[in-house]
């Protein structure tokens, strides 16, 4: 990967301590010809073992919002990096050494079940018995934009604060937009695909979001290169709880940041079906509306009493998206975007009314 693209928090957090813990990371290929995406997560939660909650998880969103979830209960058998983006499980193989990275041959000839990932590489087997549904996947990724302007430092999402255990927990966006070429089967059916957008993401800590929302895009009409993310939730700092949020974008080689700490930042999030932001700082003005008509599919995630369903998601999500720059008196419109595959989430509780940031 490019050296200067990779970000803050891109390795393994786990300090081998015993405390509750949990790490998180998120996968996912766009294919615009076929309206369609995959999003993989993968998660592991109290490494240190023999925990009520200790093990690991893989769940794959496919097209029309099929779902496979494969649980990886072997602590001993998942790896990940700490310099760098490097994780895998393995569930079933005929090694008998300690896992790590496996060269692509390797891993297809070893592994009859498992997943590993890198920020360049990305690859799995799985296959539930109880539905019958299967998946394959190998992919090299080309990375485009990290997390800030890409010929500077990378940054972290949260701020400088989020390499201290403030925020619980921690979130990086590792990779807003990239390219991604190789195949993907599932449930037989082959898609073959050549400079596909592509995206990560990860989060981690020892304490678990109360409710939260999320936008992600990087397949836009006739914009090839932009990127959106935008998240909020209510998170724990030290003792107390607040809610915040930020809009990140990447839009040909410059990176527009919304956050507490630069900008005034309004959502007003449904329990579904509309997600409406806006923000400004001294320099830009920012407005997104996501829509979706689509039922959405529950997943999993990490909570304080494990892996659950607390969260529901479509990638078939319609995003209209607006930058402008700020002058004296006036605004000056930057770029005004669509797509209708739009990452849309919420996740958490309370969803029993309209969420409206205060002010």
């Amino acid at each position: 990967m490019h050296q200067q693209l990779q970000t803050p928090h891109s390795g393994y957090h786990w300090d081998g301590s015993d405390r509750r813990f949990f790490e998180g990371w998120y996968y996912r290929v766009t294919l615009p010809d076929l309206g369609q995406t995959f999003a993989f997560m993968y998660s592991i939660e109290d490494p240190i073992g023999g925990r009520p909650f200790s093990g690991g998880a893989a769940q794959i969103l496919a097209p029309n919002g099929e779902y496979l979830c494969r649980t990886f209960p072997d602590v001993t058998r998942f790896w990940a990096w700490h310099h760098a983006l490097g994780l895998g499980h393995w569930r079933k193989t005929d090694l008998a050494q300690t896992p790590n990275y496996l060269e692509p041959k390797s891993f297809a000839q070893h592994i009859q079940e498992g997943y590993q990932g890198t920020a360049t590489w990305h690859q799995g087997i799985l296959r539930d018995p109880g539905s019958g549904r299967t998946a394959r996947w190998e992919y090299a990724i080309e990375p485009l934009y990290g997390w800030g302007n890409p010929d500077r430092s990378q940054q972290s999402t949260a701020g400088w604060l989020s390499q201290f255990q403030i925020f619980e927990p921690g979130w990086q966006i590792l990779m807003a937009h990239g390219l991604a070429t190789g195949w993907i089967e599932w449930n037989g059916d082959y898609y073959s695909f050549t400079k596909a957008p592509a995206y990560s993401e990860k989060n981690w800590g020892g304490a678990f979001p109360q409710k939260w929302f999320w936008l992600n895009c990087n397949a836009f009409e006739k914009e090839p290169d932009l990127a959106l993310t935008a998240g909020g939730g209510q998170r724990g700092i030290l003792w107390w709880m607040e809610a915040v949020a930020m809009i990140g974008i990447h839009y040909r080689g410059i990176f527009y940041e919304f956050v507490p700490w630069n900008s005034h930042i309004h959502w007003e999030i449904h329990p579904w079906g509309y997600w409406n932001l806006a923000a400004r700082n001294d320099r830009y003005e920012v407005e997104l509306i996501g829509t979706t008509t689509q039922r959405g599919t529950p997943l999993r995630a990490p909570t304080q009493h494990g892996l659950a369903f607390c969260c529901r998601d479509t990638m078939n999500g319609d995003l209209t998206l607006k930058l402008w720059e700020r002058e004296t008196s006036q605004r000056k419109l930057i770029f005004a975007a669509k797509s209708s595959l739009c990452g849309l989430e919420i996740g958490g509780a309370p969803w029993d009314g309209v969420w409206r940031s205060e002010g």
